[in-house]
């Protein structure tokens, strides 16, 4: 981490808060800085990774936090009675655990008896090695699945079966994302054990932080509501060698492949190094026409989870059906692997 701060003085990543957590009241007085363009690019670079394993420690979401801050400007003690007001304190665990990563960093051994536990099959694994993504089969019961698909209605004030109430202008939606995170029914799936084996078999490590991200909800399209979602992209830094990370997405309820099904690029996680070096001098690799490199729709179930490499182009698509989409968005990184983001 770079202590170099120059003229700016802030607090020491180790300075405890009073919910016993290093590197808070840095982070809150960078955000603060950060709001009134004064801090240095070289530090909010240096701490990225930092930062968000923070947020991930403490359960928020980055959008939500940094809404609560810049229109706050809180102090300290405000920061963490929001906190607790909105995920509750902490766990002892999960502060020791981020403490020791600010003070001594280091990577617990993956061990192979890990494999009496695994989720992932071996045929699982080859197919993630060939082509970057692999679905991890009723991971989730379909009844919590349930429950999650209520707490979204309830948020949106919609009736899963009433097509006249998925359209309505006062959703609190962001594209086709659900702006809401702590409910809950959704805490109970993050929370699923069998979720992080997968993604700890896929990482081959257990030091791996849950991101808190958002629910998804995506009605049929119709001439008046079109799609609101990205086409196929990145969410990652396009770079070479691509570094190794994940992203996932759990299906909330049965979903075929026109009901605005996840599509990704089969297997151009082995060749996108190739393909960047081939576009011409000054092109933008997200200005090209990514729907000829062959993506596939993927169709599944309720509780099925969906674990792609971060290098294969991506992107939810258009709801030909007769029933909406739901989506949890779920992933679990390293806290090196934040800094690779664009968006996270």
């Amino acid at each position: 981490m770079n202590t170099n701060l120059a003229h700016i003085e802030l607090p020491g990543s180790s300075e405890l808060s009073s919910l016993g957590i290093m590197h808070l009241k840095r982070y809150l007085q960078k955000s603060l800085l950060n709001k009134d363009n004064k801090l240095p690019p070289a530090i909010k670079q240096d701490e990225w990774a930092t930062d968000n394993i923070l947020l991930s420690a403490l359960g928020l979401e980055i959008a939500q936090t940094l809404s609560f801050i810049f229109s706050r400007q809180p102090t300290l003690e405000e920061m963490e009675r929001w906190i607790v007001d909105t995920v509750g304190p902490p766990s002892q665990e999960t502060v020791q655990k981020f403490n020791n990563l600010v003070l001594h960093g280091g990577r617990p051994d993956y061990r192979s008896d890990d494999a009496e536990e695994a989720v992932l099959t071996p045929a699982d694994i080859e197919h993630w090695n060939t082509h970057g993504y692999v679905i991890a089969r009723n991971i989730v019961p379909r009844a919590e699945c349930a429950d999650a698909i209520d707490a979204v209605c309830t948020f949106l004030g919609i009736d899963q079966y009433d097509p006249a109430t998925w359209y309505s202008g006062q959703l609190r939606v962001n594209g086709i994302k659900v702006d809401m995170f702590h409910h809950p029914a959704l805490q109970k799936i993050r929370n699923s054990r069998r979720i992080r084996i997968a993604f700890e078999q896929l990482w081959k490590r257990k030091d791996i932080w849950l991101k808190t991200d958002s629910a998804g909800f995506n009605p049929p399209e119709t001439a008046a509501a079109t799609y609101q979602g990205h086409r196929l992209h990145w969410d990652a830094a396009l770079q070479t060698p691509m570094p190794f990370s994940t992203q996932g997405i759990l299906y909330l309820a049965d979903t075929s492949d026109n009901q605005g099904a996840l599509a990704v690029v089969p297997g151009f996680h082995a060749v996108i190094g190739d393909w960047l070096s081939a576009l011409p001098q000054g092109a933008d690799p997200r200005e090209q026409d990514l729907e000829q490199l062959g993506p596939k729709k993927i169709a599944a179930n309720a509780g099925d989870l969906i674990i792609w490499h971060h290098a294969l182009p991506h992107g939810s698509t258009v709801n030909n059906a007769d029933k909406p989409r739901f989506v949890l968005y779920i992933n679990y990184v390293p806290a090196e692997a934040g800094i690779h983001f664009t968006r996270m």
